[in-house]
């Protein structure tokens, strides 16, 4: 079983997001894609199975399956055009949690589209801005995370977390976003709980941003930059109640899951 690692919303290695992405002729055991996931310690492992004239498409963090991941379905859709499973004329058709995920290849840009989240305004927890340690100008909550915009760009780059007490907040994450005189807006992407101290660049966010932002600035269209230390840069397009989400990525390792530790490993389990 080929197993890859791909950094995604970059054209660089070793930036933007890394994602493994394994391509399996069978659907396998909850079990074991969250042993492989915490085996390759990456924010995400990605699993696809041919289903249905497309893949089903499944995301580990090392804790814990999610609903929803932009940078691993990205990677996924790149190594399916780069290793020759699907012609880059022909769009990739995820069949996911999140219901069916398509991505387009558009001259050296992976489109991603996404079901909107739009957040809504909302209250949250004292404990998640001391642990941030930031000044909101507006608080609200979506159907995954709280999003929070503060005055500047540089107080989002700022940002240095106490993640003892932010893993003490009930929640799947936090995006903190401000305006940008670079780009269109930037923001930064917290999640403890699931595992993930600060993504590196988190396409689903942007399924938050893009909506909030829109509401913001009066358009639709926007380049946004995920500000951690990695960084990434995302195309966002808001459509109705979709999002279309680009991004660049680059294929850094590659390696196989050897039988015998696969027979192995489910005997013993």
């Amino acid at each position: 079983m080929k197993i890859y690692q791909v950094d995604a919303f970059t054209d660089k290695p070793f930036k933007g997001n890394p994602a493994a992405v394994c391509i399996l002729d069978s659907e396998p055991q909850v079990k074991w894609m969250q042993d492989v996931a915490n085996e390759m310690n990456l924010a995400e492992t990605a699993f696809l199975v041919p289903k249905n004239n497309g893949y089903s498409l499944r995301w580990f963090t090392p804790e814990s399956e999610i609903d929803l991941c932009g940078h691993a379905t990205l990677a996924s859709a790149h190594i399916l055009w780069e290793k020759g499973y699907l012609e880059k004329e022909k769009e990739a058709v995820f069949n996911t949690k999140s219901g069916v995920l398509t991505a387009k290849y558009n001259e050296g840009w992976i489109e991603l589209n996404f079901p909107a989240t739009p957040e809504e305004k909302a209250d949250v927890p004292s404990e998640l801005i001391e642990a941030l340690a930031v000044n909101p100008v507006y608080t609200g909550k979506n159907i995954f995370d709280y999003i929070i915009e503060v005055e500047s760009e540089d107080e989002v780059k700022n940002i240095k977390p106490d993640f003892t007490k932010l893993m003490k907040v009930q929640m799947r994450g936090v995006i903190v976003t401000a305006q940008s005189s670079e780009y269109d807006f930037i923001s930064r992407f917290f999640a403890p709980e699931v595992g993930i101290f600060e993504d590196p660049v988190t396409g689903s966010s942007h399924c938050c941003l893009g909506p909030y932002w829109k509401k913001k600035l009066g358009k639709d269209r926007f380049i946004a930059y995920q500000a951690s230390k990695r960084g990434g840069i995302l195309k966002v397009q808001v459509a109705d109640e979709r999002v279309l989400i680009s991004g660049k990525a680059v294929t850094v390792m590659e390696g196989v899951l050897l039988e015998t530790n696969l027979l192995r490993h489910k005997t013993q389990n």
